[in-house]
């Protein structure tokens, strides 16, 4: 059985405290939707939110932990993945 408290404490290592991080994120996510623009598809947007979302854990917890920034890059490279060969400009 997982012992909640210990995990939660764990998490709160990498990843800052939940409150905090959730200012910071909402923060920048609002940022994100003054700006969308009928051309940014749901995978865009999704990508967006996810990868702010991964900026807040880096700004408000361990700023060292690979998996924040692995994460960034793997959800760039999804949503580039899912770009249309004739939407792309070189």
């Amino acid at each position: 059985m997982i012992d909640m408290d210990k995990m939660l404490a764990e998490r709160k290592k990498q990843h800052g405290d939940f409150g905090v991080h959730a200012e910071a994120t909402q923060a920048l996510k609002t940022v994100l939707y003054s700006y969308y623009e009928e051309h940014h598809t749901p995978i865009h947007r999704e990508a967006l939110e996810t990868i702010v979302h991964k900026i807040g854990r880096i700004l408000t917890g361990n700023p060292n932990h690979c998996d924040h920034w692995d994460d960034i890059a793997g959800y760039a490279k999804i949503t580039s993945d899912r770009i249309p060969e004739y939407q792309r400009h070189d």
